[in-house]
């Protein structure tokens, strides 16, 4: 018995001792004020991310570091007509490697496509895809018997990870090809799940 609790106590302080320290912290429009974390176990790599949201005119952005998974350290942007959310992602894996801020680098050029986005009365409204922004995406959640969708363009990074972490509030597909997410009428959409904070909320808690 005693060697038993030995050998546990030891593999206890070999996996604390092996944890990964990064940096963590959230700056919204403005530099954030950094402190050190130790990661779980999953989380073996540390990231800094710049997260820009535009809507019509007005431009936000906010500055996150921490731990995460390496299949979250993800590049692209979502535009759903409304508003446009780009991430620039730099991700490693050595204690408190995640000190320095990374800039926008998503490219607001049109690249020629074209997908059909919501507003609170339809979904028949189309918008110029942007960047990387090579699929169209559609989002959709049951609320009060009533279904709920969002629909836009996306890069294909941010298809992949917002069909796993947005999966326990919505259904994500995404589709390549001029207008595939289809023009489906709706009175409602779910703007607030694709945007940050609640991006970054969902990546990084």
């Amino acid at each position: 018995m005693r060697l038993n609790i030995f050998t546990v106590v030891l593999f206890a302080l070999f996996a604390t001792g092996n944890s990964l320290k990064c940096y963590r912290c959230t700056g919204i429009m403005g530099p954030c004020v950094k402190e050190e974390m130790t990661c779980s176990t999953r989380e073996t790599v540390c990231t800094s991310q710049t997260t820009v949201q535009s809507t019509g005119d007005l431009t936000q952005t906010m500055l996150v570091k921490g731990c995460t998974e390496p299949n979250i350290c993800v590049n692209g942007s979502v535009n759903l007509g409304i508003t446009r959310t780009a991430l620039t992602t730099q991700c490693c894996d050595s204690d408190l490697c995640n000190s320095q801020d990374v800039s926008d680098s998503s490219s607001k050029k049109s690249n020629g496509k074209q997908c059909y986005y919501c507003d609170q009365d339809s979904c028949f409204n189309r918008v110029s895809c942007a960047g990387t922004e090579d699929h169209c995406i559609k989002a959709t959640a049951n609320a009060v018997s009533m279904s709920i969708t969002s629909k836009g363009c996306a890069s294909k990074s941010m298809c992949d990870v917002l069909s796993q972490v947005v999966k326990v509030y919505a259904d994500v597909s995404c589709c390549q090809g001029n207008l595939c997410n289809s023009a489906k009428s709706i009175t409602q959409n779910l703007l607030h799940l694709l945007t940050w904070p609640f991006i970054s909320y969902i990546m990084f808690h």
